[in-house]
């Protein structure tokens, strides 16, 4: 089966999409299957391109199996609405350009966000006459209208239509949870073609805590004796990350316990003034963890992951940082909106607490009770790692995408022409 997969992010980028991508890429070209993957450049989420990428119209590389086709795209280093625009824009032009000339495929894998590459994939489909999985990642317009981040009717009417005209030339609609994949059911949407992609864990990570204890990781940043909460991964608006620095505000007397805040977005600066301008001592923000063996020692080292959202987010999104932490072992504290997905995962493995979300004294209160209960520690490490095992694990996840992508092909195939049909 010949794949082309479109999507804005991938290798070498470790965070969100790109790690799915990544490894559903290369088990299917594990499995035979010949597997292309049109994408930009690395870039997320320091929102910068590495020097070996810049300044390049197109690359081509080939790893485990996959080649890599890089097409150019607009990385602004400061976003606001605008640039945001041009930089998918952008993506959206290359890609499709970079796509007509990787050669007719058996079925196509588009990866939402961008919203627009249903655009691109409903073209292409058509030029090709194949078909196309489109696979939806973040509701981008419902999180538009829920964070109140695009007023404009006229920029959300084409917004839906876009997603409206993808979902109904798709063979498949994908997506992560039965949550999210509900709310695309009420959009009106045939349930037959609404497919689970579930997210898949990381195995590297089961034995991580048996493997360092993250003392290279407390070495390097001089945490020895801290008990570190940390965030690790995109700060941009739906993560509500402004309650972790009201936490650590009204924690400043406990300097046993250290805030980490890794990664960048859209929010970063804006939370690091904050912090600067109250003198806190006990925040500190790194830049996401280059290369993965100090992310392991960082995760190794975290004595509890936070997972933060708006109150408003529920069903928009899946964060992949649930599925990291987890398989890592490591304690959770959620405040996020009780009846989100991430919530019944959290509660429902035992893997930590769910506290309400934008509220800084509830983190807290359930900060300053795990920090003194090392066993409930070590038994929500256990717990939330057997689930992680038991639901993500790539045995269990990535077969299962596999037969979409043959149902797909056997569809096209079994379509008899008109011509045919009259004879």
């Amino acid at each position: 089966m010949r794949i082309l997969v479109i999507s804005i992010n991938y290798w070498p980028d470790l965070t969100g999409i790109a790690a799915f991508n990544t490894s559903r890429c290369e088990y299917l070209a594990a499995q035979g299957h010949q597997v292309t993957i049109c994408t930009g450049p690395p870039y997320y989420p320091e929102w910068s391109v590495p020097e070996p990428y810049r300044g390049k119209l197109i690359q081509r590389e080939e790893r485990n199996g996959v080649t890599i086709l890089r097409s150019w795209m607009f990385v602004p280093s400061l976003r606001n609405t605008t640039k945001r625009i041009l930089h998918e824009a952008s993506f959206l032009a290359s890609s499709f350009i970079r796509a007509l000339g990787s050669g007719k495929p058996d079925v196509i894998f588009a990866v939402s966000p961008p919203l627009g590459l249903g655009l691109v994939v409903v073209a292409l489909g058509k030029l090709w006459g194949v078909p196309f999985i489109f696979d939806v990642e973040d509701l981008q317009p419902d999180a538009a209208v829920d964070l109140g981040m695009i007023k404009g009717k006229t920029v959300l009417r084409a917004l839906y239509a876009i997603e409206k005209l993808a979902y109904r030339k798709a063979t498949l609609v994908s997506t992560l949870s039965e949550e999210m994949r509900q709310r695309i059911l009420k959009k009106g949407i045939d349930p037959e073609k609404v497919v689970l992609f579930p997210p898949h864990a990381d195995a590297s990570l089961y034995s991580l805590r048996k493997r360092t204890d993250g003392s290279a990781f407390r070495e390097k940043f001089g945490l020895k004796g801290k008990f570190i909460v940390s965030h690790s991964g995109n700060m941009g608006v739906k993560q509500g990350l402004g309650v972790v620095i009201e936490a650590a505000a009204k924690s400043r007397e406990r300097e046993d316990i250290q805030f980490l805040i890794v990664g960048d977005g859209a929010m970063r600066s804006q939370l690091e003034s904050q912090a600067r301008e109250h003198g806190f001592k006990n925040v500190l923000f790194l830049p996401l963890q280059k290369p993965d063996s100090m992310f392991q020692e960082m995760l190794a080292a975290t004595d509890i992951g936070l997972i933060t959202q708006q109150r408003i987010v529920a069903d928009i999104v899946f964060p992949s940082k649930t599925v990291t932490l987890l398989s890592a072992g490591c304690p959770v504290i959620a405040a996020v909106n009780c009846e989100s997905k991430v919530a019944q995962v959290v509660e429902g493995s035992g893997a930590g607490l769910v506290v309400e979300p934008e509220n800084p004294e509830a983190l807290l209160a359930a900060i300053y009770m795990l920090a003194g209960n090392p066993d409930l520690l070590k038994r929500m490490s256990r717990k939330g790692r057997e689930f992680a095992i038991e639901t993500w694990s790539e045995e269990r996840t990535l077969p299962q995408m596999e037969r979409h992508f043959l149902y797909c092909t056997e569809q096209s195939s079994n379509e008899v022409p008109v011509e045919a049909s009259a004879d």
